[in-house]
């Protein structure tokens, strides 16, 4: 079980004066022998605790200490024995205000990729995250993953019962290692329905993190585990060969998977490695010849941001389609090997420059590519683009995309799969699934409505920007 220093929680001993509830928040009116009149808000969503012993009332909180980071605090109030009683109720309010719907003390495994973060990941959580799941009381145990493959591993064997999450401190690699743990358990649906997987933001890429949680900084993703909201989400099924794994966030092929997995020696750098490898792939205008057979469901721009703007006003909560059966989902394309479906679109793209299929919105955190996701639209979002269109107008698609405006660029085309097959054209070159290298070989994929399950700060949407709404 995971341990806290004590010096991660911040204390303040104050004497109780008012108590009392304005809009979105507990406002508490405190005295101590400093400031004899001291009023402070604390959000509901910050509160974490709450409990009363023989002389004091305890108050257990995310405190914004700045716009980057929350640390785990505590307020003890002394209070007069005559008071226990009203405050046990008071206390019952304030925590059904500060959880609603999320149930109280998850049960939380998590897993720490230690070479996450080039090498920050177990820091980052001892320091950032576990004082404040200590604070909310959850019920955690901690594993650091020793090698490639071994987050999949403790997936695959655990107990769908025992564990409300999965929570990942790590980059982007380690869910995807989990999301194909829970496809190989003995009980895949079980455990993919039961279990949300969750990234603690400690790698250098979180894109699950910053679409599903908002944010990249570890303690605000920690309070959003705490609080998150649990919902269905797609998966993808990817065969290649042989082989068929689960795909959760891309799949790309072209300068977008060149200038990830092409620069794994520059991963010293940080993000800054992406952008100088797309740079320099944009600049020699690299073609990445390829043969592709779309399942197109929509390829009309403006087709595509109406069906999402009617989806975003939407109030209700996703409901995951049923199923009779605890095994995943039948293939309904069959696999690469099979003939492709008679209705697919086949496209000989000679010119291709960027193939790039997304399950999200944000991939970076200044990088929307796909401002039309949904986490549970059973489709897939594919950008594409020409790679022999002028210099000038690929460093325009660049920052275009910083400043959330390349939906609107004309070089750039949209469409919602079903699912694809795609046959690389080069004798080399790099595939990426979620950031993950495979074998440059051709591979399918289809989609899969509501099969795994993730927390979320944002109900039916992503954190993307809502220029389009």
């Amino acid at each position: 079980m995971a341990t806290t220093p004590f010096n991660s929680i911040h204390r303040h001993c104050v004497a109780v004066k008012t108590l009392f509830w304005i809009e979105g928040a507990l406002s508490l009116m405190l005295t101590n022998y400093k400031e004899p009149t001291l009023q402070r808000e604390i959000p509901y969503y910050n509160i974490l605790s709450a409990s009363v012993d023989a002389s004091n009332l305890v108050i257990g909180y995310a405190h914004e200490k700045n716009k980057d980071a929350f640390e785990a605090s505590v307020l003890e109030f002394a209070i007069h024995k005559d008071q226990q009683d009203a405050i046990k109720t008071w206390i019952e309010k304030l925590l059904d205000l500060a959880y609603g719907k999320t149930p109280r003390q998850r049960r939380i495994k998590v897993l720490i990729n230690p070479k996450g973060g080039v090498g920050k990941a177990p820091h980052l959580y001892k320091q950032e995250i576990a004082p404040i799941f200590k604070l909310a009381g959850a019920e955690v145990d901690v594993e650091v993953t020793q090698h490639v493959g071994h987050a999949r591993q403790i997936a695959k064997e655990i107990d769908p019962d025992a564990w409300d999450v999965i929570a990942c401190a790590s980059g982007d690699g380690t869910p995807h290692e989990v999301f194909n743990g829970l496809a190989d358990h003995e009980q895949p649906r079980k455990a993919l329905s039961k279990i949300a997987v969750v990234q603690l933001p400690c790698g250098s890429g979180n894109a699950m993190s910053l679409n599903l949680l908002g944010t990249a900084i570890p303690s605000r993703a920690a309070l959003a585990t705490i609080k998150g909201t649990r919902i269905p989400f797609d998966l993808a099924s990817v065969t290649q060969g042989e082989k068929r794994y689960i795909s959760f966030l891309s799949q790309a092929v072209g300068i977008v998977a060149d200038s990830d997995l092409g620069t794994e020696h520059l991963r010293w750098m940080g993000p800054v490695r992406f952008e100088i490898g797309f740079l320099i792939r944009l600049l020699g205008k690299t073609l990445y010849p390829v043969e592709v057979w779309l399942g197109v469901e929509s390829g009309d721009k403006m087709a595509i941001r109406e069906s999402f703007r009617k989806e975003a006003s939407l109030i209700s909560s996703y409901e995951r389609p049923p199923s009779d059966s605890d095994d995943l989902p039948p293939l309904r394309f069959g696999t690469v090997k099979d003939d492709v479906p008679a209705d697919w679109t086949h496209i000989d793209y000679k010119n291709m420059g960027n193939f790039y299929c997304g399950n999200m919105g944000f991939m970076t955190a200044d990088a929307n590519f796909f401002p039309c996701a949904l986490p549970c639209d059973g489709k897939l979002d594919l950008l594409t683009v020409d790679g022999d269109i002028p210099r000038r107008r690929g460093m325009n698609l660049l920052t275009s995309l910083v400043k959330n405006q390349l939906w609107d660029q004309p070089e750039v085309t949209f469409r919602k799969l079903k699912g694809f097959r795609i046959i690389p054209k080069a004798k080399s070159g790099y595939i990426s699934i979620d950031g993950e290298h495979m074998p440059f070989e051709p591979f399918q994929v289809e989609v899969h409505q509501g099969l795994g399950t993730v927390l979320s700060s944002f109900g039916r949407l992503y954190n993307t920007q809502t220029a389009l709404l």
